[in-house]
């Protein structure tokens, strides 16, 4: 006798559907159990592994930054006191100097009369006069650099002017200021004008004559005006050599100034230099040397900044 079994297609499910969850279970119970093994393992292994070494300090660049600096002012000052020895104290020495510097700058600010002030308003002075011939030299000097270097006719008709005018020595032009101008202050400006607006002029003019004539045909196809090709094209490509223009006017400028506050009087570091000469005082004719160069060294740091941040190119001095 045979005897047959049936199951119902719900019985089959409900089994299938049991097995599953049993399967499943297992998995899961198995997963958390391999995770708590793996994690005292992980832990051991991130606390036997080495930790990341620190390169060790550049010791060598840092001395190739401020050795030779203070080599070279140490040379300066092992100099000036030989030379202060040799001469017999008519130089003053290193140190008398620096007490001096102590004296003056304790109170640089002081004002005992319209031609006896501290030597700030003496520096801010000369910065004044420095700013305003600059800015009129390149409110003039950089748009006709662009014009002369855009146009050729304009080119040809001012590079026999400037080559003529652009050697003659700054103060040569300052008896013209004093002629036409009936004032010191004004005349120096003059001055400062005409050393700094050569520089800017000359650069901004063969900036624009270096800008590649590939851009100019893309211009034409364009057909862009001329207000477009020099905000978009000359602009960008020729702002480098429009900075090193700048750099050269300024420290330029900041060369002639003492020279012309010299010759005209007033307040001015180049003034009192020329004022501490007729009291003999050399102490200050010294100070005053220093603090004209570290002036001097501002203003070109301060330039160098500005021209590396709208440059690619990296600006040496």
């Amino acid at each position: 006798m045979v005897s047959a079994v049936f199951h119902s297609p719900l019985a089959a499910a409900s089994e299938s559907i049991a097995m599953k969850k049993e399967a499943s279970h297992i998995d899961s119970t198995r997963a958390s159990g391999s995770k708590a093994l793996d994690a005292p393992a992980s832990a051991a292994a991130s606390a036997s592994a080495p930790a990341v070494a620190r390169p060790p300090y550049d010791w060598r660049g840092l001395v190739m930054v401020v050795l030779p600096p203070l080599l070279g002012l140490g040379l300066l000052i092992g100099i000036w006191a030989i030379v202060s020895i040799s001469t017999s104290s008519s130089i003053p020495s290193p140190w008398e100097t620096w007490k001096q510097a102590v004296v003056l700058f304790s109170d640089p600010f002081y004002r005992k009369g319209p031609n006896d002030q501290g030597v700030g308003w003496n520096v801010l002075m000369s910065l004044e006069r420095v700013a305003v011939g600059f800015g009129l030299a390149a409110a003039v000097g950089i748009p006709a650099g662009f014009a002369i270097g855009r146009f050729e006719f304009l080119g040809r008709m001012f590079n026999p002017l400037i080559s003529l005018l652009r050697p003659v020595s700054p103060l040569a032009w300052l008896p013209i200021g004093l002629m036409v101008f009936k004032g010191a202050n004004p005349a120096a400006i003059w001055t400062i004008f005409i050393c700094s607006i050569w520089p800017m002029l000359i650069n901004t003019a063969v900036g624009v004559q270096r800008v590649p004539q590939d851009y100019m045909n893309v211009a034409k196809v364009l057909n862009l005006s001329e207000w477009k090709i020099v905000t978009k094209i000359l602009f960008p490509a020729v702002l480098p050599y429009m900075l090193t223009g700048v750099r050269l006017a300024v420290g330029t400028a900041w060369l002639v100034i003492v020279a012309a506050e010299m010759l005209t009087g007033g307040v001015g570091i180049g003034f009192w230099v020329w004022d501490e000469w007729n009291n003999l005082n050399v102490k200050n004719i010294i100070i005053a040397i220093f603090v004209i160069g570290i002036v001097g060294l501002i203003l070109e740091y301060a330039l160098i900044k500005v021209a590396t941040a709208f440059t690619f190119e990296e600006v040496k001095s």
